[in-house]
């Protein structure tokens, strides 16, 4: 009789599952930002995954981090929350390719022109902002 295979240990620490916690967000914030360039998912799904993956990736946040305690909240309530929602709005099957391409991605070397984009579109949308707001 063989015995059934032992699930892989948890952490046990409280810094341990941190770390791992913030480890499957960030697979989950790369995972939306593919499930958003991916023809299979929905409009709306999609238009919710970009919002979310680029206020996640982006340097700019709506409470500054040096805040104290209120400029983390945003970090550790708002993302989480969005990529809930996201993940619920998508298929399973999207959500599967999109997480083995986020593993592929985060395994490759970092770029700076994803930053330099994602501060652009950032500068781009506060200059629309502005430009509607201040128009005649």
């Amino acid at each position: 009789m063989t015995q059934p295979p032992v699930p892989p240990a948890l952490p046990t620490t409280w810094l341990a599952r941190a770390k791992a916690w913030a480890r499957r967000i960030q697979r989950d914030v790369v995972a939306v930002y593919h499930a958003a360039r991916d023809p299979r998912t929905p409009w709306a799904a999609r238009l919710l995954a970009l919002l979310v993956a680029a206020y996640a990736l982006s340097p700019i946040d709506l409470i500054p981090d040096f805040i104290p305690v209120l400029g983390y909240l945003d970090d550790l309530v708002l993302v989480p929350l969005g990529l809930l929602l996201v993940i619920r709005l998508l298929p399973a099957d999207v959500l599967a390719d999109a997480r083995r391409q986020a593993a592929l991605t985060l395994a490759r070397p970092r770029s700076r022109a994803a930053a330099v984009a994602i501060v652009a579109l950032w500068l781009a949308a506060v200059a629309a902002s502005l430009w509607w707001w201040l128009r005649p």
